[in-house]
């Protein structure tokens, strides 16, 4: 599935089951909170926590919980992820491309 795919899923998705979009701060609310979920899981999985009985290590699922909301802002605000994550890759490459190869700390 393309990104511009995934958009329309989400758009199709939202005026088949969704009844409408939440307005966009909600849904930048939902963003933050979705965010933490993710934060919790990577928290117990990669940091110093443990997970607490009954607790998943559901990884996967609160990334796509993420870019889901991420997905519904994009949709609401008519912003095309594709164009925008090419033109945030070349701004990367364009300033970065040796910024990281010549960091001594990155070097193993």
């Amino acid at each position: 599935m393309t990104i511009k795919e995934a958009q329309l899923a989400v758009d199709q998705w939202i005026k088949e089951y969704g009844v409408r979009y939440f307005s966009e701060l909600t849904n930048m609310a939902v963003l933050t909170e979705e965010v933490g979920e993710l934060a919790r899981v990577m928290a117990r999985k990669y940091g110093d926590q443990s997970f607490k009985p009954g607790e998943k290590e559901n990884l996967g699922d609160e990334m796509a919980d993420v870019l889901w909301v991420l997905i519904c802002l994009a949709n609401q605000t008519g912003v095309d992820l594709t164009e925008e994550f090419k033109k945030n890759l070349e701004k990367k490459t364009n300033r970065d491309s040796l910024r990281h190869i010549a960091n001594p700390k990155l070097k193993a």
